[in-house]
């Protein structure tokens, strides 16, 4: 046997003792053994450089530095997902599922285990990259990191497809967290709070060899790609074991709400059993055309809804309630409280909402609160304990003036919360603009933070986003924790963003009401801000999903003389403020005015490129039949159902080639 077949040899073994130890939770040889191997294998490798491989056993134990992580665009993007803390709330999406779809509907329902999301992609069975969830649209390459928890596959086994994604979670288990935290004080040193932050945490450590040390493991439960050899969801669970991933067995394919409940039941109970840290179940329609038919909102799929369990509560004492002031002039109580413990995390602050919250509860200074965390993320006050209330309290009394620059508060008809309307002279309202602007869904700004941005704006150097771009490395090496480097990165990180499109530019401006979503409909609409400037607010209602109230939002920024004066000088800096001409090349009017359902499996362009098509070309997409509706475009296994609506309501009913041939 050659070198390379001894090297190729001992990769294998590795491999399929590492499978066993941490898939399958088998081992076939002792740690003395297999530690005795990968050093024979390490030093082999080390002799004979040219059999180097990426996915190689030995780089489990890390060693590689990562000082910037590089941020990557997601193929598919990672969505959040919608949560229900009822049987009322899962009753009443069950119902609109049956309303939306065809056929017979079936469930899977899996545990929600809480970690940092994972999205890895394989190419021809082996790792090519592991990004963290980041905004959803974008995160952090981690792969040197990820590469060093076992349970993370380099090598896939089986009839793995060519290319694709797989989700999951990177989890710590509690008897490794437990052991972390001994080992550090008997260091001396703090212990970590809980293993969801620790493990988030990790994935960002610069030395891989650091994130070796630590017991994390990769939980992973979604497939993506083009083509894949799977038809449910519950199928693909099983598809992704036989491939060498370390999958949950705590799953089950329920054949209606009933037997759902029946499992959300068993782990409420059971889930104090499981070596995880666990805050729900993730319950998914199981077919995944079924899926497809329902596809999305802006911000999560309509086929899944996690089911989270009862918050855990706590009671501690509300020292003063404190207001801040946010990027709109939003005015938010918040509640600063004697330090507790909840949920693993020491909670201090919980937010108050507004005035009307706090009359509704009666809650003042000196009262003995109930606190829990709303989907066990943020801490919210639920209740007053008047038991212990001081007789000579006085009611909260809300402020009238803004606590930052003493303006006289407003508080519209209708609305929630008080403002304040020195929108250009209020600090936080200035640093929270420029703060929103560079964030990562709008200019996403290298190397310039949240902190930095309020460093600029209190050393005087900037008041907008616009003065953003007459910054000079010479203006900032002086300023605190700045350096040449920093400087430059900044400077460069600046530049940059000029590149960034329209409707981003447009998301950042922060305008009132104006998010991602509602700023890809607008400049898709006006092409240009000038002409965006120029619309009425009756113009501005004639365009998808933009009611009164964004029309109204949109005009009252233009009407400002500062902001027409922001704008011009970021026209002149060359900000991107219209549609590139490559984009508009792509963008015709030929469907415009008519709404198409897409229904069904399609060959020759997949179901989001059709759909993409359909608005790029100046059409609505809606996700179901009405009379309203000009045209379903149907694909293979179109459901029944669907068809017959759309006779009966006189809809044409149109193929894939005859969609095409329309836009042609």
């Amino acid at each position: 046997m050659n070198i390379e077949q001894q090297i190729n040899t001992l990769r294998n073994e590795l491999r399929e003792h590492n499978y066993n130890y941490y898939i399958l939770d088998n081992p076939t040889i002792s740690d003395l053994e297999f530690d005795l191997k990968l050093k024979q294998l390490q030093e082999l490798e080390k002799a004979h450089p040219e059999f180097y491989d990426a996915n190689s056993p030995t780089l489990r134990v890390g060693g590689e530095i990562t000082k910037n992580f590089e941020t990557v665009q997601h193929t598919y993007r990672m969505f959040s997902l919608d949560n229900s803390y009822s049987k009322e709330d899962l009753e009443d999406w069950e119902k609109r599922i049956e309303r939306a779809v065809d056929g017979k509907v079936e469930f899977a329902c899996e545990l929600k285990y809480d970690g940092a999301s994972i999205s890895l992609t394989y190419e021809n069975g082996k790792l090519k990259r592991a990004v963290t969830r980041g905004d959803g649209f974008q995160g952090d390459d981690v792969t040197a990191n990820v590469k060093t928890i076992r349970s993370v596959p380099l090598q896939l086994k089986g009839d793995y497809p060519p290319l694709f994604e797989i989700r999951g979670e990177i989890v710590l288990p509690f008897e490794g967290f437990t052991k972390m935290n001994a080992e550090r004080v008997e260091a001396g040193e703090e212990p970590y709070r809980n293993p969801r932050n620790t493990a988030s945490g990790s994935l960002k450590l610069q030395d891989s060899a650091e994130v070796a040390k630590r017991p994390l493991e990769c939980l992973l439960y979604s497939l993506k790609g083009e083509r894949l050899p799977i038809k449910t969801q519950f199928e693909s669970l099983q598809k992704a074991r036989d491939w060498g991933f370390k999958v949950p067995e705590a799953a089950k394919l329920a054949k209606n709400l009933k037997e759902v409940l029946e499992f959300v039941n068993y782990w409420d109970i059971h889930r104090h059993e499981l070596p995880y840290e666990t805050d729900g179940v993730v319950v998914k329609v199981n077919d995944l055309q079924q899926q497809e038919e329902l596809g999305y909102t802006a911000k999560s799929p309509r086929w899944a809804m996690a089911y989270k369990f009862k918050a855990e509560q706590v009671s501690t004492v509300l020292k003063q309630i404190t207001y801040q002031v946010g990027r709109t002039g939003a005015i938010t109580p918040v509640a600063n409280l004697e330090p507790v413990e909840l949920a693993g995390t020491i909670v201090k602050r919980a937010s108050l909402h507004n005035a009307d919250q706090i009359a509704k509860l009666d809650i003042r200074e000196g009262d003995t609160v109930f606190v829990e965390k709303g989907g066990e993320i943020i801490p919210k006050i639920i209740g007053v304990d008047f038991t212990h209330r001081d007789p000579n309290s006085n009611a909260t009394e809300y402020i009238s003036e803004c606590p930052e620059c003493g303006t006289n508060l407003i508080r519209t008809e209708g609305e929630a919360q008080h403002y304040c309307p020195n929108f250009e002279g209020c600090p936080p309202q200035i640093i929270g603009r420029i703060q929103h602007f560079i964030s990562r869904k709008a200019m996403d700004i290298e190397g310039l933070g949240g902190e930095t941005v309020a460093l600029l704006v209190n050393n005087g150097l900037i008041n907008n986003y616009a003065d953003l771009y007459l910054l000079k490395e010479e203006q900032i090496i002086p300023l605190e924790r700045m350096a040449k480097k920093s400087a430059e990165n900044l400077i460069n990180g600046i530049e940059a963003s000029k590149n960034i499109p329209f409707e981003r530019v447009l998301f950042a401006l922060g305008i009132r009401y104006v998010g991602e979503t509602v700023a890809k409909k607008l400049a898709k609409h006006s092409k240009t801000i000038d002409n965006l400037k120029n619309a009425s607010e009756t113009e501005l209602t004639t365009v998808d999903e933009i009611g009164e109230r964004i029309a109204q939002s949109v005009v009252s920024f233009f009407a400002s003389e500062e902001n027409i004066a922001t704008i011009e000088r970021m026209k002149m800096y060359g900000v991107q403020l219209e549609i590139s001409a490559e984009k508009l090349a792509n963008q015709t009017d030929t469907l415009q005015g008519k709404t198409f359902v897409v229904s069904g499996v399609f060959t020759k362009v997949s179901r989001d490129e059709l759909k993409k098509l359909i608005e790029d070309n100046g059409g609505k997409v809606s996700g179901s039949i009405s009379s309203k509706t000009n045209y379903v475009v149907a694909g293979e296994n179109m459901g029944p159902s669907k068809k017959t609506k759309a006779e009966s309501l006189g809809v044409a009913v149109i193929s894939e080639d005859d969609f095409l041939q329309m836009i042609s």
